[in-house]
């Protein structure tokens, strides 16, 4: 048996020594296209190029011991070092550290970039604006409780796109120094406890669900506070050193967090049909109004996605709506659909076309 185990990890040694050569000779690749990028001021990342390369790399996994989502982690972490060969990127989240947020982000870009933490949703956008930041990550959706209404009125204002979008499932725990029936207070973001109502009312009726601005931020507080717990990620809790009282008290099984990627210049186009548009438009108050806003898409048989509705803030009962098409701006169909839409709606607002992130 020493014998066998010794040649098969001599082997693995061979096989790893090739593997950091060929890494070396991807990334001085790389190097050259970001020399490339940088006299042409070009994209440093490239969404679509991104989204094509996971394509491509999953599908040559035909017959492989690898699972998909294992082997794209392993190319998010190559593209990650990638990216930082070609500039040093700064991507704002936000704040404090082992949000959701961050944890999002850290799937998206890796571990070779800088990340900086923002105090609220609306300093992530300005720091994007201001150029503090190359790019931004702000939650949009959940598969439980709906949409992050702070994010979606942040995008009425901002020149800022949608460059991209990741999925994360989302598992919350309860953390704590103290067992549950001496807990009297929960702090968490407003949406986190949202997702873990039942069991909150459950198992901590008399406790006072207190919502504060992120997750972190309520698990820092949770450390502190006699009587106190959070509802987070169990990264929070090691970040923190707040241990887990109870885990997975999120009230469905596949509850899954949308966010998007801000950027200053839009995605390209994946094509194929992987490609996904955002867009805001407000409505005339006038009978029809909605379905002459919907009937272009549906004409061309493009798909919504979503639509919802958020008070404008202009003036009383007044409502602009949020609206996700697959397909790319550029498209024909698309533009040909915006083109009728913009007779129907005083504002058509493009907030981006993207690589349509595959479901988790």
């Amino acid at each position: 048996m020493k014998k066998e185990l010794a040649a098969i990890r001599g082997q693995i040694d061979r096989l790893d020594t090739q593997v950091v050569r060929l890494l070396n000779s991807r990334l001085r690749l790389a190097q050259r296209i970001g020399a490339l990028k940088h006299g042409a001021r070009g994209r440093i990342y490239v969404a679509e190029r991104e989204a094509d390369v996971l394509r491509r790399v999953t599908a040559a996994n035909t017959g492989g011991v690898l699972k998909p989502a294992a082997l794209q982690a392993i190319y998010r972490e190559i593209m990650s070092a990638a990216l930082a060969l070609e500039k040093p990127l700064v991507i704002a989240y936000l704040g404090p550290e082992a949000t959701n947020t961050h944890a999002a982000a850290l799937k998206k870009f890796g571990a070779s970039v800088e990340y900086r933490p923002m105090q609220s949703l609306s300093d992530v956008f300005a720091a994007v604006e201001r150029g503090e930041a190359d790019y931004g990550v702000v939650p949009i959706e959940n598969s439980t409780e709906g949409s992050v209404r702070d994010s979606l009125d942040l995008f009425v204002e901002t020149p800022l796109k949608i460059v991209s979008e990741i999925q994360l499932e989302i598992e919350h725990t309860l953390l704590s120094h103290e067992p549950l029936a001496k807990i009297k207070r929960v702090y968490s973001k407003d949406q986190a406890l949202a997702q873990c109502r039942r069991w909150l009312q459950r198992h901590l009726p008399h406790a006072q669900l207190i919502d504060v601005d992120s997750t972190a931020l309520g698990v820092q507080r949770a450390a502190k506070e006699k009587g106190a717990a959070a509802v987070g990620p169990r990264l929070a809790g090691e970040r923190y050193a707040v241990p887990a009282a109870a885990t997975r008290i999120q009230d469905h099984k596949h509850n899954t967090s949308r966010f998007g990627i801000l950027g200053r210049e839009a995605s390209g186009s994946v094509g194929e049909g992987h490609d996904k548009t955002s867009l805001l438009v407000s409505l005339h108050h006038e009978p029809g109004s909605l379905l002459k806003a919907l009937s272009p898409f549906n004409r061309r048989q493009l798909n919504l996605t979503r639509i919802e509705s958020r008070p404008s803030r202009l003036r009383p009962w007044d409502y602009i709506f949020f609206l996700d098409v697959t397909g790319h701006y550029d498209d024909p169909a698309m533009q040909a659909a915006l083109k009728e839409l913009k007779r129907h709606c005083p504002l058509v607002k493009w907030l981006g076309s993207y690589p349509a992130a595959a479901p988790v």
